[in-house]
C-alpha cells in the first residue's frame, strides 16, 4: 500500500512524499516515516478491499463526532447526496456513520476499527471523535467522491441538528 508520509501538507504532495509499506506497516519503497496512522488505513484498505483511503479533519466532522459521540454514530437519511455512495440507488436510503472514540495508541484503534467494520458492512466511512472523517472507495476518484458527499452531509447535520452550547471532549 502506498501512503503520505508523516508530517506533509496534503494539500500540496508530491511523488516523493509517498512510501510504499506492506502489511504490517514496515516501509518497502521510498524514504520517510509513514504517517502514523497507517494502521487505521491497512485495516480499511484491506477489509473493505479498498484502492484508496482518505482522511479529513474538518471543521463539521469533528464537530458532529463529539456532539453524536454518546449515540456512537450518526444516521444520514432522505438526502439525494446518499446516491453517490457506492451501492446505494435511492435518497431513501439510511447510512449508518459509527463514531469511534480516538485512541493514540494506533494499533488498539486498529482493532476497534476492524470490529466497527465487520459489525457494519454497509458503512461507506466512520468519524474518530474530535479527530475527523475516513472513509475509502475502490479508487482514488470513489473514495474522493465519499468523501465529498459525507463532508456535505455532515455540513448539513452539523448546521440543521440542535446542539449544546458547550460539549465536553
Amino acid at each position: 500500500m502506498t501512503i503520505t508520509c508523516t508530517g506533509q501538507d496534503k494539500s500540496s504532495l508530491s511523488p516523493h512524499q509517498f512510501v510504499r509499506v506492506d502489511a504490517g506497516g514496515n516501509v518497502q519503497e521510498g524514504s520517510g516515516q509513514p504517517s502514523a496512522e497507517t494502521a487505521l488505513h491497512l485495516v480499511m484498505a484491506y477489509q473493505r478491499k479498498a484502492g484508496a483511503v482518505l482522511h479529513t479533519h474538518s471543521i463539521w466532522s469533528t464537530i458532529v463526532s463529539i456532539a453524536e459521540a454518546t449515540r456512537g454514530g450518526v444516521w444520514l437519511e432522505g438526502y439525494e447526496m446518499l446516491k453517490g455512495l457506492q451501492g446505494v440507488g435511492s435518497h431513501a436510503h439510511r447510512e449508518w456513520l459509527p463514531i469511534l472514540e480516538n485512541d493514540q495508541d494506533m494499533l488498539r484503534l486498529a482493532n476497534v476499527v476492524e470490529k466497527t467494520l465487520s459489525q457494519n458492512p454497509q458503512a461507506h466511512a466512520f468519524l474518530l471523535r474530535g479527530h475527523g472523517l475516513y472513509t475509502w472507495g475502490e479508487d482514488l476518484f470513489q473514495a474522493r467522491r465519499h468523501l465529498e458527499i459525507l463532508e456535505f452531509l455532515l455540513e448539513i447535520v452539523g448546521r440543521t441538528e440542535p446542539r449544546p452550547m458547550a460539549v465536553n471532549i
